[in-house]
């Protein structure tokens, strides 16, 4: 179907709307150079477009694409000449990691919607988009989220959800303006302590995925109003047997030199002893002194958040006769109430979040 510049809803001035037109090919010739020139917004979803032609870059002015619902199975190298546009949405095409342009990354883009693709990585070259506040690849192939997340600091939105992904890389808490994380519906069996360093988050949505746990870390996440960890396998109960390695000489030599304060120096050990002397972790076992290195006590206590909810939350402790009332309020250690009964609907409240 051919169309003409009448064939656009007249919305505004600056605003071109040929969506819902059933196009195969959209061809600007018919749009005066004046329109073009003036034009910020121009929708062309719900369309069967294949492809989008170069000449999209004929609209310097374009500030709003919109290409969703077609079959775009690529984007044409003629959008990274267009130095306006800050948003782009592109849900439910045929897109992958192979469609996006080389250059595609020198956009100044600030909305970045990929939802309802074939993408099974995240493009490098998205990783290059630093004005990004919000990115979403909901209901895509992902299977990871790349270290070079962290590159996007203006972000503010990461939708991840309905996607693969197995683990959320620490890279992901170095983005200090993160507020709303959704990661719903993957196969996620842990949370990284990192993410305790998102200071702005304030909607985090991890249900529907593989998660037994909770890390004790995620307590300080102060800003947060939502949690949403519905339909995980969480524990409902304590766990005071788990299986324990016990340290090796190393680490023994090691605690004993770090609970006792041994005073030494560059002078007196090699490089890798006293780098490995910095790994040491303190027990959170106000009553004991103790320290670890690779060898710990796992377990899983509920501890109140936001004095509303228990969380099972991961705890580590140095060993196995070092007990450890180290919940965020006395009233939630396992001496609180029968472990065998922990009410369902206390959890309820914040997995249905």
């Amino acid at each position: 179907m051919e169309i003409r510049e009448g064939a656009a809803a007249a919305v505004g001035d600056n605003v071109l709307d040929y969506s819902r037109l059933s196009l195969d090919t959209f061809s600007v010739d018919s749009v005066s150079d004046e329109r073009k020139k003036d034009t910020k917004q121009l929708y062309l979803n719900y369309n069967r477009l294949a492809s989008l032609p170069s000449s999209v870059s004929l609209f310097c002015n374009l500030e709003f694409l919109d290409i969703s619902n077609n079959g775009l199975s690529a984007i044409c190298e003629g959008i990274t000449r267009l130095p306006r546009l800050r948003q782009l949405i592109a849900k439910n095409n045929r897109l992958d990691e192979f469609s996006l342009p080389k250059e595609f990354g020198s956009l100044q883009l600030e909305v970045l919607n990929f939802s309802g693709n074939r993408f099974e990585e995240i493009p490098l070259q998205c990783m290059k988009l630093v004005r990004l506040q919000s990115l979403s690849l909901g209901g895509n192939r992902l299977k990871s989220i790349p270290s070079e997340i962290e590159n996007l600091t203006s972000l503010e939105l990461l939708y991840l959800g309905g996607n693969f992904i197995t683990a959320i890389p620490p890279e992901v808490a170095n983005l200090p303006y993160l507020s709303y994380l959704v990661l719903c519906d993957n196969r996620i069996q842990s949370v990284p302590p990192q993410l305790t360093r998102l200071y702005s988050l304030r909607s985090l949505s991890l249900h529907n995925n593989l998660l037994t746990y909770l890390p004790r870390e995620i307590l300080s996440l102060v800003h947060l109003q939502e949690l949403s960890l519905r339909g995980n396998p969480l524990v409902v109960r304590f766990v005071k047997e788990m299986t324990y390695d016990p340290p090796s000489l190393l680490e023994l030599a090691a605690r004993s030199a770090k609970s006792r304060n041994v005073p030494y120096s560059p002078c007196d050990l090699p490089s890798n002893l006293l780098g490995y002397l910095d790994l040491a972790s303190k027990c959170p076992n106000p009553k004991c002194a103790g320290v670890y290195f690779d060898s710990c006590v796992r377990q899983i206590k509920f501890v109140d958040f936001c004095g509303k909810y228990r969380l099972p939350l991961m705890h580590y402790l140095c060993s196995p006769e070092c007990t450890s009332p180290c919940s965020s309020n006395p009233q939630s250690d396992a001496e609180s109430e029968d472990e065998s009964s922990v009410p369902a609907y206390r959890l309820q409240r914040v997995l249905l979040g």
